[in-house]
């Protein structure tokens, strides 16, 4: 008799920082990635990174679709998005620093749009934009090597308005973050933006944006563009890249972050420690998702070792 779904279940609870198994018992890999809720099913997709090991110079290995009715339990549903190994000038090839695939739905067309950020070797970054009809794919590209508005375009998120006007919130590298206006299709600009959060310089630049919506009132959770080194944001969701890396280097990152955020301090600080490259093993990054807390308008991240979606409104 063939395993019903009901009988692959595992888990019941969210357990931040814990590796996080699939319904085959696999490790899920879905980094930087993102969930859409369509027609009763839960769908998480992101970047698969079972071969970044930290042993060759691969970066990824195509954007990995999970689904789940509970966001407890989630099935593999393979790759929606194939690497290119045997083109090396592609976006999508293996060594290509691709991150953070977004997916969001344009009515009007009836496509699932995906932006991809892509980290190029001479330091610039651009973006990968396409197409499918099923939120599984197959996918087609439709741009690639696209810098919107004429900037090196870093993190993002996309975000659709209720009447259908969507809008690409991202990191401009690295000075602040831009919320630009996107074409009727959702695969470019329009010269229509606005400008936030100024700095000269990491670490206070914002990345790692993402947007929500609550209760009439807009947000964007942001983090510090420290790399694979965490940084002390006041809401934050994301990732435990490196597992056991601040274990080892922990005095280093503590001298690092009293520098950084130490507004007298004008000496060297070293950032060798946390790198971007691929000499580290993100295949073995364990996910860390919390609920919000709200008080009034603010939201608030409280750590829980195991947490329930039943015990919140």
């Amino acid at each position: 008799m063939p395993v019903t779904q009901e009988e692959k279940k595992m888990y019941d609870a969210f357990y931040p920082g814990k590796t996080w198994l699939d319904t085959e018992g696999k490790r899920i890999q879905a980094h930087g990635g993102s969930v859409m809720y369509i027609d009763g099913t839960y769908y998480w997709y992101g970047e698969n990174k079972e071969k970044t090991t930290g042993k060759d110079e691969i970066w990824h290995w195509g954007v990995r679709c999970y689904t789940s009715k509970d966001l407890y339990n989630w099935e593999d549903r393979g790759l929606i998005i194939p690497p290119e190994p045997e083109n090396p000038g592609s976006s999508l090839h293996p060594s290509s620093m691709m991150d953070r695939p977004h997916i969001i739905y344009n009515k009007r067309t009836g496509k699932y749009v995906c932006w991809l950020k892509i980290m190029n070797r001479d330091g610039s970054q651009t973006e990968t934009v396409m197409t499918a009809d099923n939120i599984l794919g197959p996918y087609t590209k439709v741009r690639e090597g696209l810098r919107p508005l004429d900037m090196s375009a870093g993190d993002f998120d996309l975000a659709v308005a209720p009447g259908g006007k969507a809008y690409y919130y991202f990191e401009r590298v690295h000075s602040e973050t831009i919320c630009a206006d996107l074409t009727p299709d959702y695969t470019d600009v329009t010269v229509y933006y606005s400008t936030h959060f100024p700095h000269t310089a990491p670490p206070y630049v914002r990345e790692a944006t993402a947007h929500f919506y609550r209760k009439g009132k807009h947000y964007l959770v942001t983090s510090g563009t420290t790399g694979y080194l965490p940084n002390p944001s006041e809401i934050a969701v994301a990732d435990r890249w490196v597992p056991g890396h601040m274990d080892w280097k922990y005095e280093n990152y503590k001298k690092t972050f009293e520098q950084m955020f130490d507004p007298d301090y004008h000496g060297e600080i070293n950032t060798e420690d946390y790198e971007l490259d691929s000499s580290v093993d993100t295949s073995v990054a364990d996910y860390v998702w919390l609920p919000f807390r709200f008080s009034g308008e603010m939201g608030y991240l409280d750590w829980k070792e195991e947490w329930r979606i039943e015990d919140f409104e």
